[in-house]
């Protein structure tokens, strides 16, 4: 997400008395079959903000889709909590997805005093599939922090303040809630402005990130800024998209550099704009996970069972760190070299004993343990395989006596199946959940038709 600088919440649109020309790098080797991007001189003028702005604004209010929380009803405040909601939500995940949560979320808080009165779990259920919790968990100490303070704050710098809310976040509310000129520059307004000036420079690099800043506080509206603001979001989001820019339909086209050198020059195209950074390849981790399953007075049963009754163990992570709080099935992270049946099996017996005080082999009868199979998960900077088991167990003196010396009960809990569809799971966990549920309706269907004696084989695998 590119950085705001600090002065962004003072200013207040005036126009500059220069405007600032894209940067040219030193002439090319002479050796160069082709110019570098950055060595072409702009191919027509820097647009004016006041031209820019009325053709833009035209095309938004002609074009803008109809979205949700574009028509938040009631004050500021109610409108600053819709922009804060929606544009948190819409940080890593697509609009079309984001609309259903949105809805859905609103419904059951509407307000940031009845978000505020929620509580951790409550709002990682409903935010269950939108992935990178931590979102989640600041919009709630965020309006934890609102209700405290009694006013919902109305600049960037007090924004800023509050927790999660960052420069762009800070810049949206602002200009869209409360009509404060300032900027925002998300991915979408770094692509408009980048083909705007043709600027080839890095736009992960700080100064590069501080010049959008410095153009986008440039060229907001001072009537309109939250609709300006808008604007340059949805216009990079549709018609200057990374990869098909529909350029001919395009409201500031007659403005835009990148456009004038691409019909100059054949070696030069519009989608060369913002130079594309490689992404750093994602850390590979593996991970043993055991599914455990507690059989109530079940002793001969395989996984074929369907009783409701039966529970599943969950443990909760660490209230720091990667889906801080979030709810799981027990999962070890491994070495790459021991990622087999047995070293696997050796560190997961090892946790249960230790950890839950669960011996497999004297507190509870291991009616089933198999592995179930591989699930590969990508988060942004981790591709983590997770190998699955289930181990179905029968507790020889009840689920009541699970944790004793000291275990700390409040991260541990049994859910029932029942619960399992509703539960606020990541999708990782989801997908681990649906495998093993595949598995034993799998199983079950074979055992009915009599191909798989059960008694046989749960002998063998308790050896």
């Amino acid at each position: 997400m590119a950085k705001n600088p600090k002065a962004a919440d003072s200013r207040r649109g005036r126009s500059p008395t220069r405007r600032p020309q894209p940067r040219r790098a030193k002439a090319a080797p002479a050796a160069s079959s082709a110019p570098d991007i950055e060595d072409l001189a702009p191919a027509v003028p820097a647009a004016t903000p006041a031209a820019l702005c009325a053709q833009l604004l035209r095309w938004y209010d002609a074009h803008r889709r109809d979205l949700p929380w574009r028509c938040a009803s009631g004050g500021e405040e109610e409108r600053a909590y819709a922009v804060w909601v929606s544009e948190v939500m819409l940080q890593q995940t697509r609009v079309p997805v984001v609309v259903c949560y949105y809805e859905r979320w609103m419904a059951r808080w509407p307000t940031v005093r009845s978000l505020a009165a929620a509580t951790q779990e409550e709002v990682n259920e409903m935010w269950a599939g939108l992935g990178y919790y931590r979102r989640a968990r600041f919009l709630l100490e965020g309006a934890k922090q609102i209700i405290e303070k009694g006013v919902f704050p109305r600049t960037v710098s007090t924004l800023r303040e509050v927790r999660g809310i960052g420069d762009y976040t800070a810049g949206a509310i602002a200009s869209i809630a409360f009509n404060k000129v300032v900027p925002v520059v998300d991915g979408n307004v770094v692509r408009v402005i980048s083909r705007l000036y043709a600027i080839a420079d890095n736009p992960k690099e700080s100064s590069t990130v501080k010049r959008f800043w410095e153009l986008a506080g440039q060229m907001v509206d001072p009537l309109r800024p939250g609709d300006f603001n808008q604007a340059m979001m949805e216009l990079g989001a549709t018609l200057c998209s990374k990869t098909k820019p529909g350029c001919s339909e395009c409201p500031v086209s007659s403005h835009c550099q990148a456009l004038a050198l691409s019909h100059e020059n054949s070696s030069v195209q519009v989608m060369d704009f913002p130079r594309v950074v490689p992404k750093a390849k994602p850390r590979r981790d593996f991970a043993a996970v055991c599914v455990v399953q507690i059989a109530q007075g079940l002793e001969e049963e395989a996984p074929d069972a369907k009783d409701n009754d039966n529970l599943f163990l969950l443990i909760k992570r660490p209230e720091e760190g990667l889906l801080a709080g979030l709810w799981e099935f027990r999962l070890i992270l491994v070495d790459e070299g021991k990622t087999d049946f047995q070293n696997r099996r050796k560190a997961m017996d090892k946790y249960l004993s230790k950890l839950l005080s669960i011996d497999v082999g004297q507190r509870s009868d291991v009616i089933f343990r198999e592995d179930v199979g591989e699930h590969v998960h990508i988060f942004s900077h981790i591709r983590l395989t997770m190998h699955v088991e289930l181990m179905i167990i029968n507790l020889k003196d009840g689920v009541d006596r699970l944790c004793k010396k000291g275990a700390d009960s409040t991260k541990l809990k049994l859910v029932n199946e029942s619960s399992m569809e509703s539960m606020g799971l990541t999708s990782g966990i989801r997908k681990v959940y649906n495998m093993v549920r595949a598995f034993k309706e799998k199983r079950l269907a074979v055992s009915q038709k009599g191909h798989v004696p059960t008694r046989k084989r749960t002998r063998r695998l308790k050896q």
